[in-house]
């Protein structure tokens, strides 16, 4: 082999041997932030006190840096809460208007407040989030009781996901969903439900909490006990994936919703903004997270998704 066949194997083999390298995808830097719900042990009355040693955090199951932890109380407490009443709802759920609207009328003063109600895929708001909570009240109304007048709830949602009514970059923002959590499109249960996860990603890059209470839609005749089924295992997909919760009794309408309102106002005041780091290989995306936290705390509901945003290479 001579001189300059020799250099051209050398020249071939370097450029083979850093071929790994060139395509290996540079990790680009994210952040992103979560509402985290840490209810305390015993006492209701003493919130729990975490601090940022608790958190155990892993994003795309890789340990992950938390950056900060804010209590949402007090000064921080910027809460933007949506009740979604669906419109295809029994209208005995008229009876329960009254536990709304004190659930309403405890929320802290500073908090803004609007009612919507799903109907043909959209989420029609009667008014502007606000702080004048009595004026929230005075929208609430009995649904319609038109049955899948909403079509699918999670076509609601979605709307509502990307029209958030708030303008304030900084609130948390939180959804109240009164519905069966039935897809008239697809009304057995399918886990890949594709009108379901592109709720759970709307709401997840709006940074939508998600609760529900189950209330039966009209209609659904000697199989709504199995349409119910699928519509509490929706929900409860939803809810779990944005870091809320999802209530029910069976798949009849609860005697009361004001159990279930007072649980949720206990979460509310229970709550806290966590940031973190996280790694990118491109743009922006959702990641899945998983997170533990150490203290004084009895039990802790977190997303499963979370957005992260890309902060670098832009």
């Amino acid at each position: 082999m001579n001189m300059v066949q020799k250099a051209v194997c050398f020249a071939v083999g370097a450029a083979l041997m850093a071929w790994p390298a060139l395509a290996e995808p540079t990790a680009l830097a994210g952040q992103g932030q979560a509402v985290i719900t840490v209810l305390p042990a015993g006492n209701r009355e003493v919130p729990a006190n975490i601090t940022l040693r608790d958190i155990q955090l892993k994003l795309k199951n890789r340990e992950s840096t938390a950056t900060g932890l804010v209590p949402l109380r007090g000064g921080n407490d910027d809460l933007e809460l949506v009740i979604l009443i669906d419109d295809g709802s029994q209208p005995t759920l008229g009876q329960q208007l009254s536990y709304i609207g004190d659930f309403i009328r405890s929320l802290p003063a500073t908090a803004k407040v609007a009612v919507g109600y799903m109907n043909h895929g959209q989420a029609g708001l009667t008014g502007p989030l606000s702080a004048d909570h009595e004026l929230a009240i005075r929208t609430l109304r009995i649904p319609a009781g038109l049955p899948a007048s909403s079509g699918s709830p999670y076509f609601c949602l979605s709307d509502l996901a990307k029209h958030w009514p708030g303008s304030d970059p900084d609130a948390r923002r939180e959804v109240l969903m009164i519905t069966s959590g039935v897809d008239y499109y697809e009304p057995r249960f399918d886990p890949t439900n594709i009108y379901v996860q592109s709720s759970i990603k709307d709401s997840v890059r709006s940074g939508l909490v998600i609760y529900s209470i189950y209330w039966r839609n009209r209609g659904g005749g000697p199989h709504h006990d199995s349409l119910g089924n699928a519509g509490q295992n929706y929900l409860l997909q939803v809810t779990e994936a944005t870091g809320g919760t999802a209530y029910w009794q069976g798949t009849s309408n609860p005697v009361s919703l004001r159990p279930f309102l007072n649980d949720l106002s206990w979460r509310l005041q229970n709550q806290y903004r966590l940031s973190f780091d996280s790694s990118l290989k491109g743009s922006s995306e959702i990641q899945f997270m998983s997170l533990k936290v150490g203290g004084p705390a009895a039990k802790v509901y977190a997303p499963q998704q979370v957005y992260v945003r890309r902060t670098s290479g832009d």
